[in-house]
C-alpha cells in the first residue's frame, strides 16, 4: 500500500498545496514561485526517491522568505502524515554528497523530536535572486515540523549552486534511507519506547 500525505496551508502570506508519495519515482511537479528553490525540491524529491506535487501562491513582491519557510513547514506535515505510526521504517540515514567543488553530509533521525543543525560555509550570501539564509530556514521549518532530527554539514564549496545542490542532495539522499521500509522490522517501531510521536 503506498504511503502518501498531503497538506495544504493558507495564510494571508501564503496558499499552499502539497502532495507526496513515498518510495516513488515519478516525476514531481513544483511551482513555488521561487525558480532556484523550484530546483532545489524539484532535486530532493528525485533523490528522496519520493513524487511531490507542491503549488505556491506567495508574497514573494514583498520577499521569498514566508514561501520558503512555508513550504517547509508543509513538507514537513506532508512527509509526517505520509510516515504514519513509523512502524517498519529504517529511521536513521545519512549520506555523503559531493556536487563537483562542494561537499554536504545529511544525517537523520525520525525520531518524532524536532531538531535541526547547520554547520560549514555562513549562508549569507545570493545564488542569482535566491537568498542563500533561505535553506536553512527551510530545512529547520521541514524538520520542525517532520518530527525529525536534522543534522547538516557543508564540508566545503565555491561555487554557490553547488554548495545549496550538494546540501538538498545530502538531506534527499539520508531521507530516502530513513524512511526506508526495513522487512527485519515486521512492521514494528524502531524505539524501545515502542512509539515514535
Amino acid at each position: 500500500m503506498a504511503r502518501k500525505g498531503d497538506f495544504n496551508r493558507k495564510t494571508r502570506e501564503t496558499d499552499i498545496v502539497i502532495s507526496i508519495i513515498l518510495d516513488s519515482t515519478a516525476e514531481s511537479k513544483v511551482d513555488t514561485g521561487v525558480p532556484f528553490f523550484d530546483h532545489m525540491i524539484s532535486t530532493m524529491a528525485r533523490h528522496a526517491r519520493v513524487c511531490l506535487s507542491v503549488t505556491c501562491l506567495g508574497d514573494t513582491h514583498i520577499d521569498d522568505h514566508h514561501t520558503v519557510e512555508d513550504i517547509g513547514i508543509s513538507m514537513g506535515q506532508a512527509v509526517k502524515k505520509a510516515l504514519g505510526d513509523r512502524s517498519g521504517i529504517t529511521r536513521f540515514g545519512s549520506a555523503i554528497v559531493p556536487m563537483d567543488d562542494a561537499l554536504a553530509l545529511a544525517a537523520i533521525d525520525i525520531s518524532g523530536r524536532s531538531y535541526f543543525d547547520y554547520t560549514g560555509e555562513p549562508l549569507r550570501g545570493y545564488v542569482g535572486k535566491y537568498s542563500e539564509e533561505l535553506t536553512l530556514e527551510f530545512f529547520r521549518a521541514f524538520a520542525d515540523n517532520a518530527g525529525m532530527n536534522l543534522h547538516v554539514s557543508l564540508i566545503h564549496g565555491g561555487n554557490r549552486h553547488h554548495m545549496h545542490e550538494s546540501i538538498f542532495k545530502a538531506v534527499a539522499r539520508a531521507l530516502h534511507q530513513a524512511m526506508k521500509i526495513d522487512e527485519t522490522l515486521s512492521g514494528t517501531v524502531p524505539s524501545e519506547k515502542g512509539t515514535i510521536s
